[in-house]
């Protein structure tokens, strides 16, 4: 691959797309994904950066590999960053309106779980065959408003989207920092479904400490083509890593990711990331 000098760069092509980002590396080769040791229940008010901190340095004790090292990132699940700041709410207070009570019977759903959907969303895309998309208030388009009855640990609780997940992301990375004396990227992530694809994968809902997408455009392929369109995202692929890492259920929300090529900066997913609604060509 040609040098990342400014030289090889492009402006972003007129049709639209993210604004230029960091240069990016070469392929990292080895990555690494490391959970931490599970953390203690997470509460509203809870400061969940001292219990990622003691998890860190119980991890570190049994193996020292997990010492934090430059190029780390922290990878942190939206539920736990959620519960700690109260972002849940209990469906014995919720009413739900006509309309999500009789989606909810057309489709043997719970209304008062819709009404809280309808509530988190910005602008519902489609609501149809028992399934809500919509555009949250942050701009994610996703299933449900984000808004998820999973690993609750009560059966009347759901938990929404984080307010500001990069706000969030930053603010642990900034605690930690002061806990542990050393700087760790960190990302908050949570599991999306794909359009036209079976499946989910964890994506990254906020990022501090790097930049979340790696530019190639401008830069030329192994044949010595420009690329035009080309742009990687590489935190959503770091949260696809430390999923496979941690799995579902095994109640380890945290996961070291070592040796991914991380774009320099200090990005936003919702700035960044987030596709603006002018170029939805589906919507």
């Amino acid at each position: 691959m040609s040098t990342t000098g400014p030289e090889h760069r492009a402006e972003p092509p007129a049709a639209g797309g993210p604004p230029p980002g960091a240069a990016p590396g070469e392929g990292a080769g080895r990555i690494t994904a490391i959970p931490l040791p599970p953390l203690p229940d997470v509460h509203p008010g809870d400061d969940l950066a001292p219990m990622i901190a003691d998890a860190l340095r119980a991890g570190v004790s049994s193996d020292p590999e997990l010492a934090p090292r430059a190029g780390d990132v922290l990878v942190v699940t939206q539920k736990v960053v959620s519960k700690a700041e109260g972002r849940i709410v209990d469906l014995r207070t919720v009413t739900p309106r006509p309309e999500a009570e009789a989606f909810a019977r057309r489709w043997g759903r719970d209304p008062r779980q819709v009404e809280v959907v309808l509530r988190e969303s910005a602008r519902v895309v489609r609501m149809e065959r028992g399934v809500i998309i919509a555009r949250t208030r942050q701009g994610y388009v996703c299933a449900n408003a984000g808004v998820d009855a999973s690993n609750t640990d009560a059966a009347d609780v759901v938990t929404l989207l984080p307010e500001d997940p990069d706000a969030s992301a930053a603010a642990i990375r900034d605690r930690l920092r002061e806990l542990l004396g050393v700087e760790v990227p960190v990302i908050v992530a949570d599991s999306f479904g794909r359009p036209w694809r079976w499946g989910i994968t964890d994506v990254a809902l906020g990022v501090s400490g790097f930049a979340p997408l790696a530019d190639f455009r401008g830069l030329e392929d192994t044949t010595g083509r420009a690329m035009h369109a080309t742009v990687v995202a590489v935190a959503d692929e770091i949260c696809a890593a430390a999923e496979l890492a941690s799995g579902k259920t095994s109640r380890r929300p945290v996961v070291l990711v070592r040796g991914a090529p991380l774009p320099a900066g200090d990005g936003s997913i919702v700035r960044d990331v987030v596709m603006p609604e002018a170029y939805d060509l589906f919507g």
